[in-house]
């Protein structure tokens, strides 16, 4: 299995590079520029790609380039700016900067359909073609949270996967999105999860948990999908 990380430098990107995967198995990260030393696990084939897709056109061309010859089963679009000063008690719309807000659907939104558009021919060369969007509980209904810019490009996902699913059903084109709540990412796969779980007193989702619940949408057969999770955090007072 081919498995491509966009957005894989750090945080939970970082963690389904360290995380997804069995042996013979190629991950591919993608982010704005290749880390100074690649991880090594054994058995896996691990690649990068340096591309911003805060200038999606070029960035997508290139990505697509770069695996045209080897293919691709999955695709993790893990991209996903927010607000200078999102998820803080002084957040104000009003203040947000105009180009914050524009780079902000440039990456989250056109990023998203720009990359997933130039990847499909090869996605769809796959005998399982998956795509998995990590979106934001933001996304959902009475998510309580007052963010206008990234809320907007978290439910903007959602109208991406049900077209792509409507457009490409004869190819049977998974796309899934995980909607997921306040994540742990100090925290990475090195530390127990035990440990990692006890951070922010269950208000943050370890990235562990994260990663296991990918490791199985991509276990599923070519016959069954997940279509959207829905994770937030068991002390998240919003759900």
């Amino acid at each position: 299995m081919r498995i491509m990380v966009v957005g894989a430098s750090q945080g939970l990107g970082r963690a389904f590079i360290e995380g997804l995967g069995d042996s013979g198995d190629s991950l591919i990260g993608v982010s704005r520029s290749v880390p100074t030393r690649l991880p090594e696990r054994a058995g896996i084939e691990i690649e990068w790609i340096a591309a911003d897709l805060a200038s999606p056109e070029p960035a997508a061309a290139r990505v697509a380039e770069a695996i045209a010859g080897s293919g691709l089963d999955v695709l993790i679009y893990n991209l996903g700016l927010w607000e200078s000063r999102a998820f803080e008690p002084d957040y104000r719309f009003l203040t947000d900067n105009p180009a914050e807000i524009q780079r902000m659907v440039t990456v989250n939104v056109s990023g998203a359909i720009l990359l997933i558009q130039a990847l499909l021919p090869a996605l769809l060369r796959s005998a399982a073609p998956r795509i998995i969007l990590t979106g934001s509980t933001s996304a959902l209904p009475g998510h309580g949270r007052p963010e206008v810019s990234f809320g907007a490009t978290k439910f903007a996902l959602r109208g991406i996967a049900e077209a792509l699913r409507e457009g490409f059903r004869e190819h049977r084109l998974a796309v899934t999105c995980l909607q997921l709540g306040y994540l742990n990412t100090e925290d990475d796969l090195a530390v127990p999860v035990e440990h990692a779980a006890r951070r922010g007193d269950g208000e943050l989702i370890p990235v562990h948990d994260v990663v296991q619940l990918v490791r199985t949408l991509l276990s599923l057969s070519p016959s069954a999908y997940v279509k959207e999770v829905a994770m937030p955090a068991i002390g998240d007072a919003r759900f």
